[in-house]
């Protein structure tokens, strides 16, 4: 398929039609709006090939993309924005931030990675240190922290971790529900 009918639109769409329907699809398919961890991947997967469709799209459509829903900042401000929000904890909101990077770089990815780790989607994390060791190979702490990450996704397929995911997801889940 190609872009613009991943959006759903004819060939030769104009810019704002190919925003409108990203926007739309958006929010269908975006992933803080599933609780069951294959389905948030199923929708992560789906983002990505939207975040794709509309870039490619849009591009078509003779502009270049500017930010679909927020306004970008300078790389180094996302990243000691995010890095603080990680460090407190707020890994949601640090993504979101890290987000509004203008452009992507190694340490753009070495950042998600201790995100994802946080909130411990260990495979996520693993492919963006993985993606910042294709960018800089020659740096060796990218490389122990995607050791790391590699390391935790075997450890956690192992029933007993198996089992304590399920009871923290499970837990965390209805505390939620009593709030």
């Amino acid at each position: 398929m190609n872009a613009f009918e991943i959006l759903g639109l004819k060939d030769g769409a104009d810019k704002k039609e190919v925003h409108r329907a990203y926007r739309a699809l958006v929010k269908t398919c975006h992933p803080d709006l599933f609780e069951d961890p294959e389905q948030r991947k199923v929708a992560q997967q789906k983002l990505l090939e939207l975040n794709q469709a509309y870039e490619i799209a849009y591009k078509k459509a003779g502009e270049q993309p500017a930010a679909p829903s927020y306004h970008t900042v300078p790389l180094d401000q996302a990243l000691d924005i995010a890095e603080r929000l990680r460090l407190q904890g707020r890994y949601e909101t640090a993504l979101l931030q890290l987000g509004r990077a203008e452009f992507k770089d190694d340490r753009w990815f070495f950042v998600e990675g201790k995100i994802m780790l946080g909130m411990k989607q260990y495979g996520t994390a693993h492919q963006a240190f993985r993606e910042a060791v294709r960018i800089s190979p020659e740096n060796r702490e990218y490389r122990e922290w995607a050791l790391e990450a590699a390391l935790q996704i075997k450890k956690h397929q192992k029933l007993p971790y198996r089992v304590a995911d399920w009871a923290e997801k499970t837990f965390r889940f209805g505390k939620k529900n009593q709030l």
